[in-house]
C-alpha cells in the first residue's frame, strides 16, 4: 500500500495492529524531524496511507489531530530548550523546532502557555540564578540531600544521599547506540506497575517466538518521550523497549527504533517501586545543578537490571540514564 492508496480499509484486530504499527512510523518520524517537512503528503507518505485516510486514522489513535499533535510536540520541546540551555536564544531555540521565525513561535507558544518564551525562560531558571534544568522534579522546592564527588574513580562518579532513599553512585557515561523493539503505550503510566508488566509481557512473547532474547546480553528498557511537567498525562508518551540485533523488523504493535548513544548521566537506584519518582528527583533536582552539566535533547530511559520479584525486598535495581552534556 502506498500514500496514493484509496482501496477500503482494513478490519478486524490484524487491521488494528497493522495501524498502530504505522502511526508508530510516523510519531518516531516527527520526533527526529521537528525541524523539517511534517506537512500531511509527507507523513501520510511515512504511513503508508491515502493523506485523507491517514489523517482520519491518526486523530483516532492519538486522540488529537496531527496539527495540533506537531504544535504540542514543537512548543513541548521549545519549553524545555528554553528551560535548560539559557545560552541559546529564543530565535534559535525557535527555528529548531520548526518554526519559520520568533514572531509566529511566541504568538503560538503565549497560546499555549500563557507566557512569552522568555517570560518562561525567566520563571523557570530565574533571571541572573541557576542555568542548570530542572527536570523530573519539583523545581520550586529543592529536594533534601547531598552530593559527594569521588576524585579517585576511573570513571567521573558522585555519590548521592537523600532523606528517602539509601546512598547512590550517579556516573557519567559515553553509552553506545542501542537498537530496541518497543510497545509505546500513550496515556497516564505513573506508579501503574500492572501496565508495565503487560506491555512487556505483550513484548516479550513477540521476542520470545523470534527467539531474540538471550539474557544478560538483552536489556530491559523503558523510553519517556515526554516530560511530565509539561505534557498533559493523557498524552504521555512510553515506550517499553528490549535491545535487539540490528535490522530486525517489528510487526503490528511493535515497533524498532535506534537510541542515539553519547554522553549520559547513568543513575544506579536500588530502589521500591513507590521511590521512581524520587530517584528522578535526585539524579535532576539533586545532582544536576552541581554537575557541571545539563540536560541534552536525546530520550531519558530507564535500564532495568533485575526481576524485583527475585529481589529479597522485591526492590528494582535500575539505571536511569539521562543524556547530558557540559555547561
Amino acid at each position: 500500500m502506498n500514500g496514493s492508496d484509496s482501496r477500503p480499509l482494513l478490519s478486524g484486530e490484524n487491521a488494528r495492529k497493522e495501524y498502530i504499527r504505522r502511526i508508530n512510523l510516523v510519531l518516531d518520524y516527527i520526533e527526529g524531524h521537528l525541524d523539517g517537512d511534517l506537512s500531511l503528503t509527507k507523513l501520510a507518505s511515512v504511513a503508508a496511507f491515502s493523506p485523507f485516510h491517514f489523517h482520519r486514522l491518526f486523530a483516532l489513535f492519538i486522540g488529537e489531530p496531527l496539527n495540533r499533535y506537531i504544535g504540542r510536540i514543537r512548543l513541548e520541546r521549545a519549553a524545555n530548550r528554553l528551560t535548560c540551555d539559557a545560552e541559546t536564544s529564543v530565535t534559535s531555540v525557535a527555528l529548531n523546532c520548526g518554526y519559520s521565525g520568533s514572531s509566529a513561535f511566541a504568538r503560538a507558544f503565549k497560546a499555549h502557555f500563557g507566557v512569552s518564551p522568555r517570560e518562561w525562560r525567566a520563571r523557570k531558571i530565574g533571571i541572573g540564578e541557576s542555568k542548570w534544568c530542572q527536570r523530573k522534579g519539583n523545581i520550586w522546592q529543592e529536594p533534601q540531600g547531598k552530593v559527594v564527588y569521588n576524585y579517585s574513580s576511573k570513571l567521573i562518579e558522585w555519590r548521592i544521599t537523600m532523606t528517602n532513599l539509601s546512598e547512590t553512585k550517579i556516573t557519567v557515561e559515553n553509552l553506545e547506540p542501542m537498537e530496541v523493539a518497543y510497545i509505546r503505550h500513550i496515556g497516564p503510566y505513573k506508579g501503574d506497575e500492572a501496565l508495565f508488566r503487560e506491555l512487556f509481557s505483550k513484548l516479550m512473547r513477540w521476542a520470545g517466538t523470534r527467539g531474540l532474547i538471550h539474557f544478560p546480553q538483552t536489556l530491559m528498557l523503558a523510553v519517556y518521550h515526554d516530560d511530565p511537567d509539561l505534557t498533559d498525562e493523557n498524552a504521555l508518551r512510553l515506550s517499553c523497549c528490549i535491545t535487539v540485533p540490528a535490522g530486525t523488523e517489528g510487526g503490528g504493535e511493535i515497533g524498532t527504533m535506534k537510541l542515539p548513544g553519547g554522553l549520559y548521566a547513568v543513575g544506579h537506584f536500588d530502589i521500591a517501586s513507590e521511590q521512581f519518582g524520587e530517584a528522578w528527583k535526585g539524579l535532576c533536582s539533586l545532582w544536576l545543578p552541581q554537575s557541571g552539566y545539563q540536560v541534552d535533547d536525546r530520550l531519558s530511559f530507564e535500564i532495568y537490571r533485575n526481576d524485583p520479584d527475585q529481589h529479597p525486598q522485591h526492590h528494582h535495581i535500575v539505571d536511569i540514564c539521562m543524556p547530558v552534556r557540559p555547561l
